[in-house]
């Protein structure tokens, strides 16, 4: 049993590195080490709920299939991707990509442009709520948080961890 969680930890260590490795690769060592993810219980009802994953431009494919093309033309670097679940019940994806530079986040933002049902947020340098997801940048990251079903609440719900990962950022 011991070996067991010993192993764990030490999967985690990894993840954890890997993850460091992706955000300082586009930010320059200036930047302090930062992990944009929020423990469970940080954000008020919300859990990790899985291991955080890692994309490079490489294989970002293996990610988004079909979408890569557009994140990689824009400059970037590469992804971390992470699963929360909200009191139990609301499960979203959490995918923090680190670009080279702002203006690439900036044009991946700006590729999806507000819809009748969205609005615009105060988060970041720029944000989106749409019915069920949260899109926000904040200088090289872009985020993009989506649940995968309606849950009363879920717009609060979603707009707490956004507030919890950009305070990460």
């Amino acid at each position: 049993m011991m070996k067991t969680e010993t192993i764990k930890r030490i999967k985690n260590a990894v993840v954890a590195a890997l993850l460091t490795v992706v955000v300082l690769a586009g930010v320059g060592c200036k930047k302090k080490i930062v992990d944009p993810f929020p423990a469970s219980g940080a954000v008020a009802g919300w859990e990790k709920s899985g291991k955080t994953q890692t994309f490079d431009a490489a294989n970002l494919y293996e990610y988004i299939d079909g979408g890569a093309e557009q994140y990689i033309s824009a400059g970037v670097v590469g992804v971390a991707t992470s699963d929360y679940k909200f009191q139990g019940n609301l499960e979203a994806t959490v995918d923090v990509y680190t670009m080279k530079s702002a203006d690439g986040a900036k044009t991946i933002f700006d590729a999806d442009p507000p819809t009748a049902d969205s609005k615009s947020v105060p988060l970041g340098d720029a944000a989106r709520l749409y019915g069920q997801s949260v899109v926000f940048r904040k200088g090289v990251t872009l985020v993009r948080i989506t649940a995968f079903e309606a849950a009363p609440g879920e717009s609060d719900a979603l707009m707490a961890l956004a507030h919890g990962i950009e305070g990460k950022l």
